[in-house]
Parts: C-alpha cells; sequence; structure tokens
C-alpha cells in the first residue's frame, strides 16, 4: 500500500480522508455558491457565509445547475490494478477538484470486479456515501469515472445531495479556462455534447406536452401537437452544437494557413504535449525565452502557443505548446479541440514532456500516448522529456531513462539538461535544406535577410558585385538564391 499524503490518509475500510486531523471548525470552507461563470482567480476570492443556504430538496434538476463552490466527498471504484494506482487516481480527482475551486471533505474507495449497473457502488457503499454526506455536511458528490445519465440519477436519490462524474468535472475546469473565442466554442460544443443525453426534467416539467396556442410562448419553431419540453431542449441544443461546429471549422481555417506558410517556408514544426501540468509552458518558455502563463494548477493552457526557436547550429523550427492531456480524457473535448490538437498531428516531431516528480510517471506516459493514437499522432516521432528533475527521485529518473531509451531528463525551472534536449532536437529534426554559394544583388537584400531568418548562415562578406553568401537555406529559398549563385571556377 502506498502512502498517501497527509491531507488523505487510507483507512483499512478503503476511505481517503482529506481532512482526518481538521477540526470540525476547519472544515468550514471560505467559498459561497455562485451563480454565474467566474474566472478562477475570482473564485478564489469568494467567501461562504454560513447559515444561509437554499439548498432545494429535489435534486432531480442538477444538470441545469453549473458547478458551484462546493464542499465535495469523493468517491471512486477499483476495478483493475493496484492499490496504489486506485489511490493515485482519487488523489488526482482531488487536485481536479481542487482546481475547479471544491473544497475536498473526505474520499472513499470501493474494490468490485466492474462499477455497478445502478448506482456505480454497491448498494451498501452507496448508503455509507450518503451517510458521510450527511455527517459532513457535503453538498456535492464526485465520482472519479463517467457515470451514465441513471446512474447519476439513482445515486443521487440515495445521497440526496448533487452527484457529479469526472468528465462534468473536467469540463468545469476548461470553462474556467478558456480564454480566447475558439477556446470558449470548443468547451461549450463538448459541455452541450456531455449534457444532451442526460437531459432530464425537474418532476414532471419536462415532460409537458405543449402544442398549437399552448406553445406560443416558444415561437416558431416550438409550436406542434404533442411536442414535449424536453424534446424541445434536445432540439435547441442540437441547432446549437451543428452552430458552434461550424464556426469552429472557420476558425480553423487561419490556424491551417498559418501552418500552410510555415511548410511553404519549410520551417520544422516541433510540438509540446504531454499529461496535464508536467510542465509544457515552463518548457516553452525556457526554449524560446516567451512569456506564456505558467501556472501549478490543471489545465492552465488551452489554447496552442507557437513560439519560434533555433537550434545551437542555427536552424529555425517552431514549438507549438498544447492542451495536456488527462486519464480517461472525454472524448467530447477530444472531439470539440480536434481543430487544435492538429497542431500534434501535423508536427515534425512530438516533445512528450512527462512529470519525473509525479508518483506515477509511467502511467502518464502511457495516457498521453493513448490520446495522441486517438487524433491519429501515434506514428508521430517522439522524444520524451523528462521534467522537474530537480524536485524527483534520481532512481525514478534513471529506471525511466532505461524504459524510454529515446529521452533526456531536463528541468525547465532550473534550466538543467536544456542544452542536451537542445543538441537532440537539432539531431531529430527533419533538414529540408541545401547549401549554396551565392553573390547576391544589393538591391535584393531581402534575400539576404530570408537567409538568415529562415536558414544557417555560414560566411558572408561584401564585395563589389553585391553580398557574397554561403548558407543552408530551404529549398525553396534556394531555389531563389540560385538565379545568383557563383561559377565554379570563383568558389
Amino acid at each position: 500500500m502506498s502512502v498517501l499524503p497527509s491531507r488523505m490518509p487510507v483507512t483499512p475500510g478503503g476511505r481517503v480522508s482529506a481532512e482526518a486531523n481538521v477540526s470540525a471548525e476547519d472544515r468550514v470552507p471560505a467559498e459561497p455558491e455562485y451563480l454565474g461563470q467566474l474566472d478562477l482567480e475570482d473564485r478564489h476570492a469568494l467567501r461562504r457565509v454560513a447559515g444561509l443556504s437554499t439548498e432545494l430538496q429535489d435534486v432531480t434538476e442538477v444538470e441545469y445547475r453549473e458547478l458551484r463552490l462546493e464542499r465535495v466527498v469523493l468517491m471512486g471504484v477499483w476495478t483493475d490494478g493496484t492499490l496504489a494506482t486506485a489511490e493515485n487516481s482519487l488523489r488526482e480527482l482531488s487536485r481536479l477538484a481542487e482546481t475547479a475551486g471544491s473544497h475536498v471533505l473526505d474520499g472513499l474507495i470501493q474494490r468490485r470486479s466492474r462499477p455497478d449497473s445502478a448506482t456505480y457502488v454497491g448498494a451498501g457503499k452507496a448508503k455509507e456515501l450518503a451517510e458521510l454526506v450527511a455527517s459532513t455536511g457535503a453538498d456535492t458528490v464526485i465520482c472519479d469515472g463517467e457515470l451514465a445519465p441513471g446512474q447519476l440519477r439513482r445515486l443521487e436519490g440515495i445521497v440526496r445531495v448533487k452527484v457529479v462524474d469526472r468528465t462534468a468535472l473536467i469540463l468545469d475546469i476548461f470553462a474556467q479556462h478558456a480564454r480566447s473565442k475558439e477556446g470558449k466554442a470548443q468547451v461549450e460544443l463538448a459541455q452541450l455534447q456531455y449534457l444532451l443525453p442526460r437531459l432530464r426534467g425537474w418532476g414532471e416539467s419536462l415532460s409537458r406536452q405543449a402544442g398549437g396556442r399552448v406553445a406560443g410562448g416558444g415561437g416558431i419553431g416550438t409550436r406542434g401537437p404533442g411536442e414535449t419540453k424536453i424534446e424541445t431542449d434536445r432540439r435547441r441544443i442540437r441547432a446549437r452544437v451543428t452552430k458552434l461546429r461550424h464556426e469552429l471549422a472557420e476558425m480553423s481555417v487561419g490556424r491551417e494557413v498559418k501552418r500552410g506558410q510555415r511548410r511553404r517556408r519549410e520551417v520544422p514544426s516541433v510540438a509540446i504535449a504531454g499529461y496535464t501540468n508536467a510542465g509544457k509552458s515552463s518548457l516553452l518558455n525556457r526554449l524560446t525565452g516567451a512569456q506564456v502563463l505558467v501556472d501549478d494548477s490543471l489545465f492552465a493552457t488551452l489554447d496552442p502557443a507557437v513560439r519560434r526557436a533555433r537550434t545551437p547550429g542555427g536552424w529555425p523550427f517552431t514549438l507549438t505548446d498544447t492542451v495536456g492531456f488527462v486519464r480517461h480524457l472525454p472524448h467530447q473535448l477530444v472531439d470539440a479541440f480536434r481543430s487544435t490538437l492538429e497542431e500534434v498531428t501535423d508536427a515534425d516531431l512530438i516533445l512528450h514532456v512527462v512529470d519525473g516528480s509525479d508518483a506515477d510517471p509511467r502511467a502518464q506516459i502511457a495516457a498521453v500516448r493513448e490520446v495522441l493514437a486517438e487524433i491519429g499522432a501515434g506514428e508521430t516521432p517522439e522524444l520524451i522529456v523528462i521534467n522537474k528533475a530537480d524536485a524527483a527521485d534520481p532512481i525514478e529518473l534513471e529506471g525511466l531513462r532505461l524504459a524510454e531509451r529515446a529521452s533526456v531528463v531536463v528541468s525547465a525551472r532550473t534550466g538543467a539538461g536544456i542544452d542536451e534536449l537542445m543538441r537532440e532536437l537539432e539531431r531529430l529534426l527533419p533538414r529540408h535544406d541545401r547549401e549554396v554559394m551565392v553573390t547576391v544583388p544589393y538591391d535584393r537584400g531581402d534575400l539576404v535577410a530570408r537567409a538568415h531568418e529562415e536558414g544557417e548562415v555560414l560566411a558572408v562578406r561584401h564585395g563589389e558585385d553585391g553580398t557574397e553568401l554561403t548558407a543552408r537555406v530551404p529549398l525553396g529559398l534556394a531555389a531563389e538564391l540560385c538565379r545568383f549563385e557563383a561559377p565554379a571556377a570563383t568558389r
């Protein structure tokens, strides 16, 4: 059995307690409920006023309420692997909940061959979970898996509070961190795809039939014999999904144009991929001097950032920071972010960043490779970058290096290993270039500038007839420069 942090010890009954040594007064969180979608920093600034709860006793319409700053209890089902793997998964769920702004009170793990088809956990464990919810004052249960609509409904009927699964939690975090128009549209599309099969009404409200003049308030498109309110909502969601897909397709055109420009210039592209919070953005900043957001939280980066860099030999390439992956990444997100993930698919090389200080880095590697295969990037050349070497166990680092031969150990924070990483990049990147020796007329200084920008200038001298240039440049630029190629006798 692995040793959990003091904030989440495991009891013999399978309970993972988040606050085993915290007094009852300290269990009162410092965050309130909210009605609108707030940024993460704003949510952290909120405070709960005790005794003002207006929580409804009927929890049958929970999908229509957004995730709030809640006091949560975690529930996991251990179906395969070791106990340490199950505990690590629940720890990760705890971090996800904290990233969403929730206050984790406690956690349970149940050993089963497979999740219960009715309530996700067995009847006895569901009752135990209800007792834990009542004793801790929790208002939400988060399950470490994707629950079917029937499982959500039946489990809520037992615990009498809102039940959220892992997928809804990740979608909520993405909604908080989305900043660009494309990112927000992608998250909304994923949320609607998740919500559509889970629509249900409050009591009988969405089962009412409305037709003719009764539905007049809904306007054109909602009137008709026998259409229920839930059917109307489903139709509206499908229409919104279609519109979002059309908008995302238009937005992806600009991204494809930029990729096409880079391909025409034959600039190699490198995509930084990896598990969430593995240090991808920190590595981008270290390699390029960029100032992209770096935050010790899950899914801090949703919008890809493309930066230009050069190898030690002076050869240019592009680096793209991408969204982080996670175990059991919701398929709705993979589908919605497919246009963004094309940056990884079209890359010449993938820098697969791994958190060397994580409790189970090999599981991170497996989870990321699973997603890469799903998006069609499984055959792209890959270099494993074991990050956070300054905080990792040296024995674990050596084990990872032996398991992954094509790997480099670095620390983006201290800069250790970065020089070795750049040498490996230069060795692995494709070289579609040609060496030229030309005399460029002084009125074509633009070609000289492009040689400096796009290629590697080996020698330059200013003569009577123009700039005598020796350089390795992309094939397209080489074709333009060859018009001024020096005669063989003068070389």
